[in-house]
C-alpha cells in the first residue's frame, strides 16, 4: 500500500466525529441521566471497558487533565451504567446519520465502505490499546452506516493508543504533548486550558520542562528538537498503524477514500482535522 495511513485514518476519523457534535448525541445522553459534554465523552468512549475509575480513565484519555476526568467519573456511572451509555450512543448515531446523510445511508457505496473498514479492523492487533480492544469486543450493527460508524470508531481508537504509545516513548506526559502539539503549530493555544482542562500552574510547568529538554527556548519558541520530536511522535503513530491499513491494496484503498471523501463532504467539518477553519485561523 503506497498511500500514507495517515491519509486514510483521516478519511475514517471523519465519519467517526459526527458523535461529538450531533444534536442527537446530547439528546439521548441526557435522557439516560448523562450531565454535560465532558461526562458524556468520557463515559461513552471508556464504556466498553465498563465502569472504569477516573485514574484508568485519564490513563487512557491522556490529552486532558485529571480534574476534568475527575468532574465526570466515576459519578456518570451513577446516572447511567456503561452499557445504557453505550445503547444511548448507537441510538444517537442512527439518528444522527440519517439526518445528516438522508437517502445515502442505504447506498450501496456505505455498505462497500462498511465492509472495506471490517477487512481492515479484522487486521489491527489490540495489544496496548485498551480503548481499541474494548469497542472490538461489542458486536457490529447490522445496519450499513452504522457498521461504518463503528468500523471507524474502532480504528479511530486504535490509533489513538498507537499515538499514545508514541507520545509515552518520548517521555511527554499528557500537559506536555498538548503545549509540544500547539508549540509546533499542529493545534490551536485554546486546547491547552479550554479544552484540555490544564490550569496555569501546569501549562507554566510544562513549559519549563521542555525547556530543560531543549524542546524550547529560553523566550519560549519551538527548537529544531521540538520539531523533529513531534515529528517521531506522528511518524511512530503512522508506523503502528501500517500493518492493518496494508491488508488493502492501493485499488481498495482510492475506493474507500473515494467513498469517504463524497460523504464527508455532506458531514460537519472536525475541530481536530480541520482547526484553523474551525477557529477561522489562517492556513
Amino acid at each position: 500500500m503506497s498511500i500514507e495511513t495517515r491519509t486514510m485514518w483521516e478519511a475514517v476519523e471523519r465519519y467517526h466525529q459526527l458523535c461529538y457534535w450531533a444534536p442527537e448525541v446530547r439528546d439521548e445522553a441526557e435522557k439516560v441521566g448523562l450531565k454535560g459534554f465532558f461526562m458524556n465523552y468520557f463515559a461513552t468512549r471508556v464504556a466498553p471497558l465498563g465502569a472504569l475509575s477516573a485514574a484508568a480513565v485519564g490513563s487512557l484519555v491522556f490529552y486532558y487533565s485529571p480534574r476534568r476526568v475527575q468532574r465526570a467519573i466515576p459519578d456518570a456511572w451513577g446516572y447511567a451504567s456503561p452499557e445504557v451509555v453505550l445503547d444511548a450512543r448507537y441510538l444517537a448515531m442512527d439518528r444522527a446519520l440519517k439526518r445528516e446523510l438522508g437517502e445515502v445511508t442505504e447506498s450501496e457505496q456505505i455498505a462497500e465502505a462498511a465492509h472495506l473498514v471490517r477487512y481492515v479492523v479484522n487486521g489491527a492487533d489490540g495489544m496496548g490499546r485498551a480503548l481499541y480492544a474494548g469497542w472490538r469486543g461489542l458486536p457490529w450493527p447490522k445496519e450499513p452506516h452504522l457498521a461504518l460508524w463503528h468500523g471507524c470508531t474502532l480504528l479511530r481508537e486504535h490509533r489513538s493508543g498507537s499515538h499514545l504509545i508514541a507520545l509515552a516513548m518520548e517521555g511527554l506526559n499528557g500537559c506536555e504533548a498538548v503545549v509540544s502539539q500547539v508549540a509546533v503549530g499542529e493545534a490551536p493555544e485554546e486546547w491547552i486550558r479550554g479544552e484540555a482542562g490544564w490550569d496555569a500552574r501546569e501549562h507554566e510547568e510544562a513549559l519549563r520542562t521542555l525547556k530543560v529538554r531543549g524542546w524550547l527556548d529560553s523566550r519560549g519558541l519551538v527548537t529544531d528538537a521540538c520539531s523533529d520530536g513531534r515529528r517521531r511522535v506522528e511518524q511512530t503513530t503512522d508506523r503502528l498503524e501500517e500493518l492493518h491499513w496494508g491488508r488493502l491494496d492501493d485499488k481498495q484503498c482510492q475506493r474507500l477514500l473515494s467513498i469517504m471523501a463524497d460523504v464527508n463532504l455532506i458531514l460537519p467539518k472536525d475541530d481536530q482535522l480541520d482547526w484553523k477553519e474551525v477557529y477561522d485561523l489562517p492556513n
